[in-house]
């Protein structure tokens, strides 16, 4: 029997939902911090240095590095689609005319199409008069490119396009509010240019 050591000791830090990727789903988690202790008789007496941060399942007790906070959870990526497109209609409208009836309609039927069955022309109104000139929302947008693949991205960003495209040619106004959405969602500039390029000449084609 050891009569004296060290021995790391945790305590939880915190608490909340993850997506714990050995269950496969959402799951409750425990942020612990450990602290390394020179024990006597199994009793910890003298603290020493840290002993690093790990999340903790609740369900499988399965242990990852708290980067793991970062992934969406399943609930955050169902949610996550409808809010991005929602913040980058609504960026696009504001940088063109909101009034306008063809960009209106179509940033309307991008959102239910999206998951916000129910959205209309009231919430439109309500949700323009809250929301900055400044731009779409990068946090949301980041939440949703993080699960979109490239191509993924691209179709999101053309669709985002059309609604400027809807009542004319993009303006300047139009155009940077294009790249601001490319942007957040993780398209370098080029790519963005080459991906509002191809819509627009696809929409004068048609």
């Amino acid at each position: 029997m050891l009569i004296f050591g060290l021995r790391v000791c945790y305590h939880s830090t915190g608490t909340g939902t993850f997506h714990c990727q050995r269950c496969g789903g959402d799951r409750q988690y425990r942020r612990r911090a450990g602290r390394r202790w020179f024990h006597l008789m199994l009793i910890p007496v003298i603290p020493l240095n840290q002993a690093g941060e790990h999340v903790q399942c609740v369900n499988c007790g399965c242990r990852y590095r708290p980067g793991v906070l970062a992934i969406p959870t399943s609930a955050q990526m169902e949610a996550a689609l409808p809010a991005g497109t929602l913040a980058a209609a609504l960026c696009m409208l504001l940088a063109g005319d909101a009034a306008s009836e063809p960009p209106r309609r179509r940033a309307i039927d991008a959102v239910r199409a999206a998951g916000l069955a129910d959205y209309d022309e009231a919430a439109l109104n309500r949700d323009l008069a809250q929301t900055s000139v400044t731009g779409a929302d990068a946090v949301t947008l980041n939440t949703l490119a993080a699960q979109l693949a490239v191509p993924a991205r691209e179709w999101f960003l053309a669709d985002v396009v059309r609604i400027g495209l809807a009542d004319g040619p993009l303006t300047d106004d139009e155009r940077m509010a294009a790249r601001h959405v490319a942007s957040n969602l993780g398209l370098t500039a080029a790519h963005a240019y080459g991906v509002i390029t191809m819509t627009e000449e696809g929409a004068t084609a048609e």
